[in-house]
């Protein structure tokens, strides 16, 4: 049985943030750009990352540590960022385990449009 999504949304990962991973469409939002990132190292889904990066703060690559695992997201809160914006900002509380022992990040994201579709620019 396919399992919730982990963006914290109420539905499943194929019909969530799966789609947007297999490229059957775009986020409409900031903060739904952000919710997909977050699945996407939940499920290892490192060309996802690239892609949504802006180029010109994009690494070479994505190392994901395997032996984390994010388990939780918390939007704390957002600005912008809507169909009709063009830059936004998201702050959340990722949590994760890693090698057995819980932990959570915090981070102010940034994003912007980039011909037509939402990218990550970096943190605050």
């Amino acid at each position: 049985m396919p399992r919730t999504c982990l963006c914290g949304l109420p539905a499943l990962y194929p019909d969530c943030c799966g789609r947007l991973h297999r490229g059957e469409g775009a986020a409409v939002t900031a903060e739904q750009l952000m919710r997909s990132r977050f699945s996407a190292f939940g499920v290892g889904d490192a060309a996802y990352l690239l892609r949504t990066w802006h180029p010109a703060a994009r690494p070479a690559r994505v190392d994901l540590d395997k032996k984390v695992r994010w388990v939780r997201l918390e939007v704390l809160e957002s600005t912008g960022g809507s169909v009709v914006h063009t830059e936004g900002t998201v702050r959340f509380r990722a949590h994760y385990v890693d090698r057995g022992r819980p932990g959570e990040m915090e981070e102010h994201s940034r994003f912007v449009r980039l011909d037509g579709r939402w990218v990550y620019e970096g943190a605050l």
